[in-house]
């Protein structure tokens, strides 16, 4: 399901989509690093609904201390997204927006094709960037999308955020990234790329589960 104009005249990395590759962690993108955590967010049909509005109207982000700016839906036809099942191969969108939701401040939900503009800091450094959605999904039981870079960012590459309700009745979020350092100095301390993740993903728990309760 590649596009390749939607790839070469958006996104400044080539492997879109590989955050659901299930290799990821083994054989990421060149010269990337790869992260990946999962936790269990609590139980139940509520649980789910709940954790899923608050993803979709971009709680994880501006919980991560991140301001959400400029949010614009895709030009042209839909860009449907692209997503990958657990074998790696290529599935159709799962859910085909008809009307665009809106939270309570005006700002678009989550939508594939869609660009935000983001701005911020972790760790005394900028989070500022401009990230397109590569794919959002929408199912009775699995709700996520993943966001890739376009430009203006410390990094190039991509994450996924993913809520899953499985059959025991647990609910479960995963964050999947893959970070091509870009400025200077994360290029030359990739440590700092690194402890910089390790933060978002801190802040993207906070904000999703309300069994959050470690300090950061």
């Amino acid at each position: 399901m590649r596009r390749g104009t939607f790839k070469d005249e958006t996104v400044d990395y080539a492997a879109v989509g590989a955050t659901q590759a299930p290799d990821l962690m083994q054989y990421p993108p060149e010269r990337s690093l790869p992260a990946e955590e999962s936790w269990r967010i609590g139980s139940g049909d509520a649980r789910f609904q709940t954790a899923s509005e608050a993803l979709l109207s971009w709680s994880a982000l501006r919980g991560a201390g991140l301001t959400i700016k400029d949010v614009r839906p895709a030009s042209g036809p839909m860009y449907s997204g692209v997503s990958f099942d657990a074998e790696g191969n290529p599935i159709a969108p799962s859910r085909s927006e008809t009307e665009q939701r809106f939270d309570s401040d005006g700002t678009p939900y989550v939508a594939a094709g869609s660009t935000v503009v983001v701005e911020g800091r972790v760790k005394g450094y900028k989070a500022d960037g401009e990230l397109r959605v590569i794919f959002a999904v929408e199912e009775p039981r699995r709700v996520g999308f993943a966001l890739g870079t376009v430009g203006d960012s410390v990094v190039s590459g991509e994450e996924s955020f993913m809520l899953e309700w499985h059959e025991n009745d647990e609910v479960w979020f995963t964050v999947r990234a893959f970070d091509r350092p870009v400025s200077m100095l994360y290029r030359m301390l990739p440590t700092l790329a690194r402890r910089r993740r390790r933060e978002l993903f801190t802040r993207y728990l906070r904000a999703i589960s309300p069994l959050y309760t470690t300090p950061a």
